[in-house]
């Protein structure tokens, strides 16, 4: 498997096919159509591999018949001779068929894994706003692995179906009686057993919903760790895990049991259709109407039987594992991007002579000049850094489950997609809305909404209070993209007072930083993560709180060298801490105002005052309560 795993194209390349996501069955069978040739060579394989042990029983008996009974040894050694050319055949296709099999199976599980990842990369910010970050790694994980379980039993039940065929016209051909016989027991196992399978694959849907709803929420639990503890919730939500722990293996217990019903009434069936064979066969043998080896033969056939029934009841439930994961994969991958890049779009203006205008606040950033903004509220500073980087507000109350709770059963289930359906389909019209008009952020006079998201990404970075710290190198992490030399990587550490990140790692710029860089405290994360942002040298550049982490003489150095790093580019910074804003060229404070819109609640924040940092504290009181609360803080 040198060219696995493949490159799946789809969300990354717009002039890829997409994936049918019209249903999670439609998806399903996407995903066969979309193997073609390595589904179609396993399927011929596995037939292959199938037939030898179908014409097992008749070789046998044909053997028996022409050579042990009548003791004719050259006939004997001809039939031995056949059996061992069938072996080598039946046994090379086998290890064949279990190699396109795995494959198989991994590509449906990786290509899976990829198309999620691709949607998510395309979706970016947009992703956290339409559904549960645990819920995505759910289905790029877990759920992405039932399909590959899917793949590989569809194969399996469709050569043995084939098999059926063959041993179907072997046995009408060789006793019409008993033949009827053999080909009725398969069907009347399989309707035996119906009233089983129904139970079992709710139970089975059940079992796989809180599974991936724990996973979930063990995610959003492991991501909050550290806000749990600060808050003192650690306690509350590890009894909410315990209940739903308790409750998925509830759900396990229950489809075990049917599952277990299942299994043991096919293998009850099975026995008294060999019972009944042997019965029936010693019959046929006695009044001279089948032979010794006709008779071994059915029995065979019999046992052979067995394959197929297995078959069934596995695709059965694997079938039902993978409809629920595609009803979670589809409502994933359905999600509509809220904007266009048309190629006729505008072009950004030079940001060395380029201001930075938010409408709704008033806001202006002047070219080459570090502004820092005040307010009392610092979601408004989030919000508007949000609007200067053109990024879509972050709504986690708007989140909607990617499938609907397997409790639910009938009417009641069908109205909780279609309410799901609605919802995201509302979100995305509300995102379409807000992108297909002015953004109300202009670059030199230039909106951001008629400019390429990709161009607004390169010129405008916004760096949030989240510090976001991968797994890799102390390289990787502060430059991802390899553009930077030895000096330079050190001058953006220099400027972030991230030095002791670099002395802390024994390997150096090579020494290791763990997922979520668990291996450093919050205020290294945090300086890190300024220092990836000063090394990228983006033309603007915003930050929101990039010293809220760190103390006081750690803050003073980063103030004291931000400015010099970024002399002569656009920079502006969302803060009220006094350290900072001493050494800021511009000050805006940001306060409300009465709504423009008579007869509505909303309070509209907008600049009040700009000026120095000495100006605002000497001449404005709101500035210097803000700002003061701040400092008492700070001490």
């Amino acid at each position: 498997m040198k060219d696995f795993p493949q490159t799946v194209d789809a969300y990354a390349d717009p002039a890829a096919p997409h994936p049918d996501t019209r249903s999670p069955a439609a998806y399903l069978w996407w995903l066969v159509r979309d193997q073609g040739v390595l589904f179609l060579a396993a399927l011929l394989v596995a037939i292959v591999w199938m037939i030898p042990q179908a014409l097992a029983p008749w070789m046998l008996g044909r053997a028996i018949d022409q050579a042990i009974v009548p003791h004719d040894n050259a006939a004997l050694v001809r039939w031995l001779a056949l059996f061992a050319l069938v072996t080598v055949v039946g046994a090379s296709s086998g290890f064949v068929y279990h190699t396109l099999a795995v494959r198989q199976w991994l590509v449906a599980l990786y290509g899976t894994t990829q198309l999620v990842t691709n949607k998510a990369v395309r979706l970016g910010h947009v992703l956290t706003r339409r559904a549960p970050s645990g819920e995505v790694l759910s289905v790029a994980s877990s759920d992405s692995n039932e399909f590959g379980g899917f793949m590989e039993i569809t194969v399996r039940a469709a050569s043995q179906a084939v098999a059926y065929v063959i041993v179907a016209v072997l046995v009408l051909v060789t006793s019409p009686r008993l033949g009827v016989l053999v080909l009725l027991a398969a069907p009347a196992v399989v309707v035996l057993a119906l009233p089983l399978l129904r139970p079992l694959g709710a139970r089975q849907a059940l079992e796989r919903s809180r599974t991936s709803t724990l996973t979930s929420m063990a995610t959003d639990i492991v991501a909050g760790l550290r806000i749990l503890r600060g808050v003192g919730g650690e306690e509350r939500f590890a009894d909410n895990y315990a209940r739903a722990s308790q409750s998925a293996r509830d759900a396990g217990i229950s489809a075990g049991r049917w599952q277990a019903a299942v299994d043991g009434v096919g293998v009850l069936l099975s026995g008294l259709l060999l019972t009944g064979l042997l019965w029936a066969g010693v019959r046929e043998v006695g009044a001279g109407r089948l032979t010794v080896g006709e008779f071994v033969s059915f029995l065979g056939y019999g046992l052979f039987m067995t394959q197929p029934l297995r078959s069934f009841f596995e695709l059965v439930q694997k079938g039902t594992r993978a409809l629920v994961s595609a009803h979670r994969t589809v409502a994933l991958l359905d999600q509509p991007v809220p904007w266009s890049d048309d190629p006729t779009e505008v072009a950004l203006p030079a940001a060395a002579t380029a201001e930075l205008t938010d409408l709704a606040t008033g806001f202006t950033a002047r070219p080459g000049r570090l502004t820092m903004v005040v307010c009392a509220d610092p979601e408004r500073t989030a919000a508007l850094a949000d609007r200067l980087g053109r990024y879509l507000p972050t709504e986690e109350s708007a989140q909607v489950q990617l499938a609907p709770d397997a409790e639910l059963k009938g009417r009641a289930a069908r109205t909780e997609r279609r309410r799901q359906r609605e919802r995201r389909a509302t979100l995305a019209a509300q995102e379409r809305a807000l992108t297909s008009t002015s953004w109300g952020v202009t670059l030199g006079g230039v909106d951001l909404g008629e400019v390429p998201l990709d161009a607004v990404r390169e010129r405008v970075l916004v760096c949030d209070t989240g510090p976001t710290v991968f797994a890799g190198t102390l390289q990787d992490a502060l430059d991802p993209h390899r553009r930077l030399s030895l000096a330079e990587a050190e001058e953006a550490l220099v400027a972030a007072s991230a030095e002791d990140v670099l002395d802390a790692l024994p390997e150096g710029w090579q020494g290791q930083v763990e997922e979520r860089g668990r291996g450093l405290s919050g205020g290294q994360r945090q300086r890190l993560t300024l220092a990836r942002a000063l090394a990228l040298d983006p033309d603007v550049l915003v930050l929101v709180e990039p010293t809220s982490a760190v103390d006081a003489h750690t803050e003073a150095r980063i103030a004291a060298r931000l400015g010099g790093f970024r002399a002569g580019r656009t920079t502006v910074v969302m803060t009220a801490s006094p350290l900072l804003l001493h050494h800021a060229d511009e000050v805006t404070l940001l306060a409300p105002e009465p709504s423009p819109h008579p007869g509505t609640d909303a309070t509209v924040y907008r600049v009040v005052a700009t000026g120095t940092h000495r100006d605002l504290w000497s001449h404005h009181l709101d500035y210097r309560s803000v700002v003061s609360r701040t400092e008492e803080v700070q001490r």
